[in-house]
């Protein structure tokens, strides 16, 4: 079955933009059609048999485009698979263990029932949009900590999932 996905995405620099593009990529290397498209962008889930939503995280919220698309898909959500994806810490902790998500987005893991979360590191470079980015790049805590050979081994496991789903099952 060629299952269609949609990886959608809140950003704000980029950064989980370059994510879900190179989880999407994967998923179409492994033989699924995933298209990456920003997550305020996306009007209806009618085309797609499973969805992947990613976000920034900010001061302990995923970021709000992200947030509203769920928010905004509710009752079509509920029969599609969903994994969701956070991005953000500004070190290598991402890589070195498992981090939780963040409160707001474990409330929506158990109401839509997701197959699964994982944080990825983040990537703030000079020029981010924000004051707050502006001063954190400044003082050298900035940098490009997203771990692509993670990121396509996750998006390896979920076409392996949806690949693996029986023919004329709902995936």
């Amino acid at each position: 079955m060629n299952a269609k996905v949609l990886v959608a995405y809140g950003t704000t620099n980029g950064s989980t933009a370059r994510i879900a593009e190179t989880i999407a990529e994967t998923l179409n290397k492994e033989g699924l059609t995933a298209e990456a498209r920003p997550a305020e962008s996306v009007v209806t889930l009618l085309p797609y048999d499973a969805v992947v939503v990613g976000g920034g995280v900010y001061a302990g919220r995923w970021q709000k485009n992200a947030r509203r698309f769920l928010r905004r898909h509710r009752r079509e959500l509920p029969a599609r698979p969903l994994w969701l994806f956070s991005s953000g810490p500004l070190d290598a902790s991402a890589s070195e263990r498992d981090i939780p998500p963040v409160p707001g987005v474990r409330r929506a893991m158990i109401r839509f029932d997701a197959r699964e979360h994982i944080t990825f590191g983040g990537c703030l470079e000079k020029g981010a949009k924000g004051f707050i980015a502006h001063r954190i790049v400044e003082s050298g805590k900035g940098g490009d900590f997203r771990d692509f050979p993670a990121i396509e081994a996750w998006a390896g496991r979920i076409a392996k999932e949806l690949l693996g789903a029986p023919q004329g099952e709902r995936l």
